[in-house]
């Protein structure tokens, strides 16, 4: 299976921080991303500065019949049709996709780290795991979702919120 994390903390021309993922996870459907489960949306504080908007954002996990690289290809001309601007580290965007996990492989090649190097730090990708996929271990680290969930700091355990929402995908 492969893991995705979609993000957003600012809104675009096509709406709110919730129309941004529900567009991403539309349009890696249309290229085929075949998805399975989809988590609810989790909403956390920005990082490293907590003044700048909330972020959201949604676990997915399906397949791809391609490489790791033509999904990477595709993420990122989503990233840029909803309007992503690359910009400074940790800076507010419209839409950030993360490849968390591409079928257990081990990838480390131009701009493309998989497992994501720091997923296993991060509760807003732990967390949509943990709901959609329970059983999920990082391939490297040999630890399930939940183990790598109670070795998170009390801080990030208590500052991620699961919303009452899920993603609306308009066909």
């Amino acid at each position: 299976m492969i893991h995705l994390n979609i993000g957003s903390n600012l809104n675009s021309n096509f709406g709110n921080k919730f129309d941004n993922i529900s567009i991403a996870i539309k349009l890696l459907i249309e290229n085929k991303f075949n998805v399975k489960r989809i988590s609810n949306f989790y909403e956390t504080p920005s990082y490293p500065n907590k003044n700048l908007p909330n972020f959201l954002n949604v676990g997915i996990f399906g397949t791809f019949r391609k490489e790791a690289r033509e999904l990477r290809n595709i993420i990122s001309l989503i990233e840029k049709k909803i309007g992503r601007v690359k910009t400074k580290k940790n800076n507010p965007r419209v839409c950030d996709i993360d490849i968390i996990d591409f079928n257990g492989e081990n990838i480390d090649m131009n701009n493309l780290t998989i497992p994501h190097k720091r997923c296993h730090q991060r509760n807003f990708v732990l967390f949509p795991i943990s709901q959609i996929d329970p059983c999920w271990e990082h391939p490297i680290l040999k630890k399930n979702v939940n183990v790598l969930i109670g070795q998170l700091d009390l801080k990030s355990r208590i500052e991620i919120t699961r919303l009452n929402k899920n993603v609306n995908i308009k066909t």
